[in-house]
């Protein structure tokens, strides 16, 4: 899965963008990230139909994913520069979101929240919830340097498995905590700490040899 998440000038010399800049590239990155976490799960045999169950795992996966961004944007950035960088974030998102929403299900009825908003409502509500979870114990003992990242402790990356379940047929629901906090959740956890490191330290990109399948490779 290639994804840019630096910028660079005609000289190639890093470019540092601002942190709604960054949110909004950190927008386009999660999408992607969640859509292809989908179709993992498709491949893997779990059955999640096109139309509102595609939505609704993809919304979850899409407000685990901005509130762990936002958990290192915490690390990172001034209040004001995360402040602009989550709204930027959650914008980018809602409208990725909408637009890919109206195309397939058509939008709500005169009167309804549209897909957006039902989108921004969810992350506002359930970033509370994941706000009481915390770091893996071996990250809360790191140096500062690691601190200035955030690894999802057992429990905040079990709620997105809970949170997953209605989405999934009857028949499928006892085996997605297990797929996701052993398989999906660690590959879309690498990329998108990967490409946060990257948009906070825009440092030309050194020669990687060949990763693990869903890593990043440097732009």
């Amino acid at each position: 899965m290639r994804i840019k998440s630096r910028w660079f000038s005609g000289d190639g010399a890093p470019v540092q963008k601002s942190a709604a800049e960054q949110g909004s590239a950190m927008a386009f990155i999660v999408w992607r990230v969640a859509v292809q976490m989908l179709k993992r799960m498709r491949a893997a045999g779990f059955d999640i139909d096109a139309g509102a169950p595609y939505f609704a795992f993809v919304r979850e996966v899409l407000v685990f994913l901005a509130t762990v961004a936002d958990r290192i944007a915490y690390r990172r950035l001034a209040p004001e520069q995360r402040e602009a960088f989550v709204v930027a974030l959650v914008r980018h998102v809602a409208r990725h979101l909408q637009e890919n929403a109206d195309d397939l299900l058509g939008p709500p009825p005169p009167g309804e929240a549209g897909h957006g908003e039902r989108f921004i409502d969810l992350f506002n509500e359930l970033a509370a919830h994941y706000a009481e979870f915390g770091a893996a114990p071996a990250q809360r003992e790191a140096s500062g340097a690691a601190e200035a990242g955030f690894e999802p402790d057992f429990a905040f990356v079990r709620y997105l498995g809970t949170r997953l379940e209605p989405a999934l047929p009857e028949h499928d629901r006892r085996w997605v905590l297990d797929q996701v906090m052993a398989i999906e959740a660690p590959e879309a956890l690498e990329i998108v700490q990967r490409s946060m490191r990257e948009l906070f330290d825009p440092a030309p990109p050194c020669r990687r040899e060949g990763g693990r399948r869903g890593t990043l490779t440097g732009d």
